[in-house]
């Protein structure tokens, strides 16, 4: 069999394979195994089935998402700015329509993502535009077959001026955050679920290792995040699945302080 790119059919995450035995994102404690056995998506086969588009969400800021819902489903964010685009995180698939679309806004010069949850297609990304940079923090490397980082690091990484990579672990041993100063936004990756409505109105945010299955970070992981995004100035909170304007510093800080007040355990709070 032909190396190709295959998806799991279960969760989305792409590897680069002759026949994948099995999938290292389905397989770790934070997912849950695929009831009917393992089902590997050949990227033809995908292409076949899957469209998407990507929306404007704020002034520069777009939104691209593949339908039908393709694994974990979610969200590939682009940054559009003068210097060179920013991709943070990938949508699952990503039709030649979306591709197309992201060329006529300008391509993309820096890519990378949070953990295994926001990579989506990602290699796709840098199949279509070559990015000089794809940086993901050293920790995750072992999860990055289907796509070549060409920038891992350490603690931090700045993509651009007033765009900065920070390694949280956590959720992830790897993960990553990217704080855009220009937008006063942080794209948080899996530190936060924020529980919202059909309107995208936030009501509940919460931090976890696997929140399916209720297992908690420990004091000491929610201690990194906090002493990680205390010294930042943001407004809005972007998960791979979530945009939330009205999730600020404030109650970013006010959720962590109320993990570390009690003994761990998974827990929404309510905002």
């Amino acid at each position: 069999m032909a190396l190709s790119w295959f998806a799991c059919a279960n969760c989305g995450f792409w590897q680069h394979h002759f026949a994948p035995p099995d999938c290292p994102v389905c397989s770790d404690v934070r997912n849950d195994l695929p009831a009917d056995g393992w089902h590997f998506l050949p990227e033809a086969e995908v292409a076949a089935t899957h469209d998407g588009g990507g929306r404007e969400v704020a002034p520069g800021l777009w939104a691209f998402a593949t339908r039908p819902a393709l694994g974990l489903a979610g969200t590939g964010w682009l940054i559009v700015r003068g210097g060179g685009n920013i991709a943070f995180e990938a949508a699952p698939y990503y039709s030649d329509a979306m591709l197309e679309q992201i060329a006529a806004l300008g391509g993309i010069a820096y890519l990378s993502a949070s953990h295994a949850h926001g990579y989506g297609a990602l290699f796709q990304l840098q199949r279509r535009f070559e990015p000089e940079i794809v940086a993901i923090q050293r920790d995750d490397l072992r999860m990055t077959k289907a796509f070549r980082v060409t920038a891992p690091f350490d603690d931090t990484l700045e993509l651009a001026p007033g765009y900065t990579l920070h390694h949280v672990g956590g959720h992830y041993e790897g993960q990553a955050c990217l704080y855009d100063a220009p937008g006063r936004r942080l794209f948080c990756g899996d530190m936060f679920k924020i529980d919202q409505d059909g309107q995208g109105r936030s009501h509940a945010i919460s931090s976890h290792k696997a929140f399916h299955k209720d297992i908690p970070l420990t004091h000491a992981e929610l201690r990194r995040y906090r002493d990680v995004i205390e010294p930042l100035a943001f407004e809005a909170v972007l998960t791979p699945f979530e945009f939330a304007p009205d999730i600020d510093r404030t109650l970013a800080l006010r959720a962590l302080d109320d993990g570390l007040a009690r003994a761990p355990g998974v827990k929404r709070m309510t905002l």
